[in-house]
């Protein structure tokens, strides 16, 4: 726990005021503006930005923009997950960042783009890991091409903010029909990279298609 402490006192006082993140448009994502060297960004989605300090590759610390909310129900969330290979683990919370186990795998995305295959057992993998959350009283949601990782050969779950919402979410079940359907008689026999403008044109029609089902079921109920 003492390289947790150095840590948190790296992103307390040399990280959090130098780096400028900003919530311009609440339905986009955050803007990353600045980071203070030597600190990698890793990312940045919906509400956080996940950075990186070289002196310290085992953790990550994902910083919330300015108003967006999820943080305390991140905390809860990685509470009740607790300890699991298919999951990171939280170390630490602060006002506005959590400290996280940082994952070192290639996402779903990143698989299909490189061209890497992607195993029947990773699939399972995930789905016993998504069990085990529903055991714990969380609710599997957002587990997307993005969200899911092949870690050693194993299948891990990378975001899990949003398990606490009650609600229904097929993404996870649609990432699984594709893989069924498509990805494994065909992508996995023969692993070519898919550019990522191909990915990018089947995830806005995957959105628009989700869309109209929407529309139509609101309608069926009227």
């Amino acid at each position: 726990m003492d390289t947790v402490r150095t840590f948190v006192y790296k992103v307390d006082n040399e990280l959090l005021p130098n780096l400028n993140i900003q919530s311009v448009n609440s339905s986009d994502p955050i803007e990353v503006r600045s980071v203070p060297v030597p600190w990698k960004l890793l990312g940045a989605g919906n509400y956080a930005a996940g950075l990186q300090h070289p002196e310290f590759p085992e953790y990550v610390v994902k910083v919330y923009a300015p108003g967006r909310p999820g943080l305390h129900e991140e905390v809860t969330v990685y509470n009740k997950i607790g300890s699991h290979p298919a999951y990171s683990q939280c170390y630490h919370s602060g006002d506005n960042y959590l400290v996280l186990k940082f994952l070192n795998g290639v996402t779903f995305y990143e698989c299909l783009k490189r061209g890497i295959r992607i195993p029947e057992s990773v699939i399972e993998d995930i789905d016993n890991a998504l069990q085990y959350a529903k055991n714990r009283g969380l609710y599997p949601h957002d587990v997307h091409a993005k969200n899911v990782m092949v870690v050693e050969g194993r299948g891990v779950v990378v975001d899990i903010s949003d398990f606490y919402k009650d609600e229904y979410c097929s993404l996870w079940k649609d990432v699984k029909k594709a893989y069924k359907k498509v990805y494994r008689p065909f992508l996995y026999r023969f692993p070519i990279p898919i550019p990522e403008f191909l990915l990018n044109t089947v995830r806005k029609g995957y959105r628009l298609y989700k869309r109209i089902k929407r529309r139509a079921k609101k309608s069926d109920n009227l």
